[in-house]
């Protein structure tokens, strides 16, 4: 008798289980998905994102092995390494327009809108 309980919820646990993987946002309770922006033929892509406070962008370097990086131009952290290729992350927590810049390539500038 003892089988046939423990079969049932063997089968509920193991779906529970599948249900979980694959989508950050689900994973993280209720986080919204970071937002992609590509570093790419020397520019930001796009240059203007907006976000909401808590979300997260994304920054993809994938310019032929040319060296950027990502500094904040008022934002204390905002700043990865110069990077040829993978990813930079920074999560915004504050309302508020901030601007941001490539060092070695003045001329590429972006923008991230943070509301509240």
């Amino acid at each position: 008798m003892k089988k046939h309980v423990l079969l049932p919820a063997l089968v509920i646990a193991g779906s529970l289980a599948a249900c979980g993987g694959g989508d950050e946002a689900a994973a993280g309770g209720g986080e919204q998905p970071a937002v992609r922006v590509e570093v790419k033929n020397m520019q930001f892509s796009p240059a203007e994102v907006t976000v909401q406070e808590g979300q997260t962008v994304e920054w993809v370097f994938d310019d032929g092995g040319m060296p950027h990086d990502v500094v904040g131009d008022d934002l204390t952290g905002l700043e990865s390494e110069l990077l040829t290729s993978g990813t930079y992350s920074y999560t915004f927590t504050e309302a508020g327009e901030f601007g941001y810049h490539c060092t070695p390539h003045p001329d590429m500038t972006g923008t991230v809108t943070v509301e509240g």
